[in-house]
């Protein structure tokens, strides 16, 4: 039944252009002359046996391309849809305003040909924008009206001095876990921006054959997933991306500079690197590194020692918040409750670090 759907098609869409186009063919090649070509019919004939010759060839071909369209379509979630339809109609629209420009151009072929072309050529195109830009276009609409709302809030309150921007998490932050905690206190305003170079390291963490790796990704992807029904407006995925660039770091580097973001990392190399492109950073290491109680140089501490250092004789104690401290000849009290005296403290981008010896 099917197949002779398609050949009829064919052929009425054969003869309709046989009597709009042969009379024009004939012009150009000097046959308008012919008495049986200017037969109406006969154009209408001409033009159905061939389409009908191109559906024999071509049936077959058109149903197995109609079967995968609709399992595509079946199988394709809702949302992708509604989109796709969206740019479709977008990508018409512009195509039928476009067609009045091409109704200006004074050749018969070329204003019975182009349209059609620009329809089906900025349809498709419309359609797999909208189709491929989904979860962008949602997220670009619910970043904008948290910003409006935002703007409004700091204008009915003069004295606010609150910002909003954009803060590009990478790979390592969204792993560590603790970015979730400081959103959730409101210390980071603006956006929370993930790129999708980001999100795909991510997953192919997730998917690795590595337990711990694949541990580290599922957490990662976990953290995004809380952030997101969180912070709700305040996180956009974006698909911009470099493809000249195959560094995840440059990229995001590359990406802050352009959105005039701030990335925000717990890694040591990539906060170094970033300073010298002139990128800002915030450093999640450093911001636990400033809430860390204040230790100085004399002051008494009641540590247990649970492992020899690197050095001969040291031993190491660890912080409840995970500051490792050094005891100078502690190693002889491996496993004891024993009091040390603060000698210096060495705090870096990395962490913090406390030496100290016996009272």
């Amino acid at each position: 039944m099917l197949k002779w759907v398609i050949r009829i098609t064919f052929i009425l869409i054969g003869g309709t252009l046989g009597l709009l186009l042969l009379p024009q063919l004939y012009e150009l090649i000097n046959l308008s002359s012919n008495p049986w070509l200017n037969n109406p019919y006969v154009s209408v004939l001409i033009g159905a046996v061939l389409l009908f010759v191109l559906a024999m060839l071509m049936t077959d071909y058109l149903i197995e391309f109609l079967k995968w369209m609709e399992d595509r379509l079946l199988n394709a979630p809702i949302g992708d849809l509604m989109f796709g339809t969206l740019g479709l109609v977008i990508g018409l629209s512009v195509a039928f305003l476009l067609s009045f420009a091409v109704d200006s151009i004074q050749l018969p072929v070329i204003n019975s040909i182009l349209p059609v072309l620009l329809t089906i050529i900025l349809g498709y195109l419309g359609f797999q924008v909208g189709f491929k830009k989904r979860d962008e276009i949602s997220q670009m609409f619910t970043a904008s009206r948290a910003i409006v709302d935002k703007k409004k809030q700091d204008d009915n309150n003069p004295q606010a001095l609150q910002q909003s921007s954009y803060k590009l998490l990478d790979t390592s932050v969204i792993i560590d876990g603790r970015i979730s905690d400081i959103s959730a206190t409101g210390f980071i305003e603006g956006v929370l921006v993930v790129p999708q170079f980001v999100l795909t390291e991510l997953q192919h963490i997730a998917d690795s054959s590595d337990t711990l790796k694949r541990t580290r990704g599922r957490r990662g992807l976990d953290i995004l997933k809380r952030l997101q029904t969180e912070r709700a407006s305040a996180l956009l995925i974006t698909e911009e991306d470099f493809d000249e660039v195959q560094e995840v770091d440059l990229k995001l580097m590359r990406l802050a500079k352009k959105m005039g973001g701030v990335v925000v990392t717990n890694d040591f190399n990539l906060n170094k690197v970033c300073a010298l492109h002139q990128v800002p950073v915030l450093n999640i290491n450093d911001l636990a590194n400033a809430v860390k109680p204040i230790v100085i140089p004399g002051e008494n501490m009641h540590i247990v020692v649970i492992k020899d250092g690197k050095e001969q004789n040291q031993g190491v104690a660890y912080l409840d918040d995970g500051t490792m401290i050094v005891v100078e000849d502690g190693r002889a009290n491996i496993g004891q409750a024993i009091d040390v005296v603060v000698t210096s403290v060495l705090q870096t981008s990395a962490g913090r670090m406390i030496f100290a010896k016996r009272k």
